[in-house]
Order: structure tokens, then sequence, then C-alpha cells
């Protein structure tokens, strides 16, 4: 990245450095080093949101008018790969990387007046309700009926692996309000709270033990129709355009991060002394140098088009973090120390080798985004 930096980019890169060297609380980057998810418990999100708040970073995407920093991409690319190298808690993403961006593009005046300020602060946490049994990668199977009476949708139904729904107190949720017609043409998009009568998060937890899914029932919840993002029977158009931002984004910062991590223990082990080990370790530094090409051509205005970049990113982003984790598998083999004194990497393989399985899956299975390159690319 170097290159592409100008002057101001660099002293920005040392504004970030000595920000997060002086704010960023030790407990928090342990909990960063630990991660076993995207997604960590508020009890740490919250805090570091707050310190990020206070500064006008909590949203390096965002635009200036909506309370974002107005970085360049150059900047929001800095803030990234130093916050993964310091190893600070990623921020939910629901939020502040997902909704937010369907909100200022399709939502009313009111909807952005009342619901973003509550995301850019963390008072708001978001739940992603879009899976359902029988409705996974095929989203357009889904079945949540939302039946309109009156001024309100009534909701009968259920949700699949919903991240955090035990702790999120708003949901963006699709749901079938026609049957008429192709199935993408009857989803509308809703926004509502979680506490209305008759929702149900009942927790599914991982392979690893941890409870991060839930499935949500709904038996006749009444959803105001005036939170409803776009226009009825058109969600479909709102729900592409949020899977934009889901499948997008950066990989190579907190990869890199986490083969640092990997590394660390390697060498704390016999592992490293083996050629065929560090060769292996070798390709996936290739492979992370190979997505941060990818990243760094779109900040120069080249690389893939807009049209296959964030499918191509999730396809490689997710497989080679499935790849880093067998590594890290393979160095916990070798430790042979007391389990409270293992490095981090080591620490957390199996959970966070579990947890990453499902990379490949969400946000659309990495064939369906194959699938969609080849369309966009050959056609």
């Amino acid at each position: 990245m170097e290159p592409l930096l100008t002057p101001a980019d660099r002293a920005f890169r040392d504004e970030v450095r000595t920000f997060l060297a002086e704010k960023l609380p030790p407990e928090l980057a342990r909990a960063g080093r630990r991660a076993t998810s995207v997604f960590f418990h508020p009890d740490v999100t919250r805090p570091w949101q707050a310190i990020l708040h206070e500064r006008g970073w909590a949203a390096p995407d965002w635009p200036v008018e909506y309370g974002g920093p107005g970085w360049s991409d150059a900047q929001r690319h800095i803030f990234a790969e130093e916050t993964a190298r310091a190893h600070a808690p990623s921020l939910p993403p629901q939020g502040l990387k997902m909704v937010a961006p369907v909100i200022m593009h399709y939502g009313t005046p009111e909807q952005k007046a009342t619901l973003l300020p509550r995301i850019l602060s963390g008072e708001d946490l978001w739940c992603q309700g879009y899976s359902e049994p029988g409705a996974g990668s095929d989203l357009a199977a889904l079945r949540l009926r939302a039946v309109r009476d009156g001024d309100d949708y009534v909701l009968n139904g259920s949700k699949i692996w919903t991240t955090h729904a035990h702790f999120a107190n708003r949901i963006f949720c699709l749901v079938r309000t026609a049957t008429e017609g192709r199935p993408q043409q009857g989803i509308s998009f809703l926004l509502f709270d979680m506490d209305l009568p008759g929702i149900t998060v009942s927790p599914i937890l991982t392979l690893a033990g941890e409870h991060e899914f839930n499935q949500v029932f709904f038996d006749d919840v009444r959803v105001p129709v005036a939170g409803r993002l776009g226009e009825e029977n058109d969600g479909w158009t709102v729900a592409k355009h949020l899977l934009t931002f889901e499948r997008g984004g950066r990989y190579a910062p907190s990869l890199s991060a986490w083969l640092d991590l990997v590394r660390e223990a390697a060498q704390a082990t016999g592992w490293w002394d083996d050629a065929a080990n560090r060769e292996r370790f070798a390709r996936e530094e290739v492979a992370v140098a190979g997505l941060r090409a990818i990243e760094l051509a779109a900040l120069a205005g080249g690389g893939p088009s807009a049209a296959v970049r964030p499918s191509m990113l999730k396809v490689l982003g997710s497989e080679t973090s499935q790849r880093i984790d067998h590594l890290a598998l393979d160095v916990a083999a070798g430790w042979t120390g007391d389990a409270e004194d293992a490095p981090d990497a080591i620490a957390v393989a199996m959970p966070k080798y579990l947890n990453n399985r499902a990379s490949s899956i969400y946000a659309g299975s990495n064939e369906i985004q194959r699938d969609l390159i080849a369309r966009a690319v050959v056609g």
C-alpha cells in the first residue's frame, strides 16, 4: 500500500496509531486477539464503539451528512489495517455496515432521522431476519407471512440462524406480503422492535458450544406499516442492495492480523521448524497479499468491476480464512504446555475453526457467488 500513500495519508496513519495506542483498552485488545467470530459480545463492542463515537470514527464508511468522518478510500483502508493490526474488536456489522446503508438509500426522512443516530451511537443493536428453515441460500423461498391489517402487518412464521437476536433490540426482516408471480416479487423489507408481543427468541448453540445464533418465532406479531423500508413487495431490491455490503468489504486486514497470531503461535512450538509447514504458511501469506492487491486496486480505480468484486472478495476471503483456521488447528496440535499459557491463536483455534466453517455458506453460499461471477463475466 505504501506507494499509494500521500504525505497526508501517512500523517493520518500516524494519527490512527497514536489513537489506538492511547485509547484501545488492553482488555478489549485481548478480546480482539481471542475472537472466535466477527461478532463480539456487547460488553466488548459497546465500550469500544463509545470511544470511537466520541472521536467521530465509529462509522468510517458513512457519509458526513449522516455522521461519518468524510474519509477518503485510502484513509478508510488505513483505518481498517491499523485497527486490525492492533486487534481492536470489530463493531456489530448488522447496524453500521448492513442496514444503515439501505436506510440511507431507501429510508424516509423520518426513518433516517430516527434510526441512523441510534445506530451510530450504539444505542440500538440490530439483528438480521433473512434465513428460514428451508430458505437459506434460496432466500426467495422465504415463507414468513405478513398480512396487511389497517396500519399494521401481522407476522406469522420464523427466522433461523439469527445472529445475536438475544442481544438485539431491533431487527431488519424480509417477509412475504404476496404469493402471486415470481417469488422475489412478493417480498417486503420491515424494520421493527424485538420486544413486540408475539416474538420469541430460542437459542441455537454452535458446534463450539457458543450462543451466537437463534431461531426467532413470530406469532401474530403486529408491525407498523411505517416500519417498511421501500415499497411493498419490492423488498427483494432492498435486500440485494444490502447483500452487496454484507458480501463485500475488506478481508485482508483482519486475515493478515490473524495470520500474524498464527505465526507467533507456530514459532512457539516445533511446528515452525518444519520447512514444509513454513511453505504452507507462505502460501497463505501470498493468498492474503492477493486479496490486499484486489482491495487496493479498487482504491486506485482498477481491479475487478463493482459488479463482481463483492462476490469475488467473499469467495476468496472466506476460503482463505478457512485455510488459515486449518493451519491454526495444526499448530495447536503441537502445543504441549498448559492451556492457560497457550498463545492466543492456539487458545481459540478450535472454536474459530468451527465458527468459520459457515463463512462459505452465509451471505449467499460460495457456489452461488461463483455463479453470479460467471453470469456477470461470461453473460
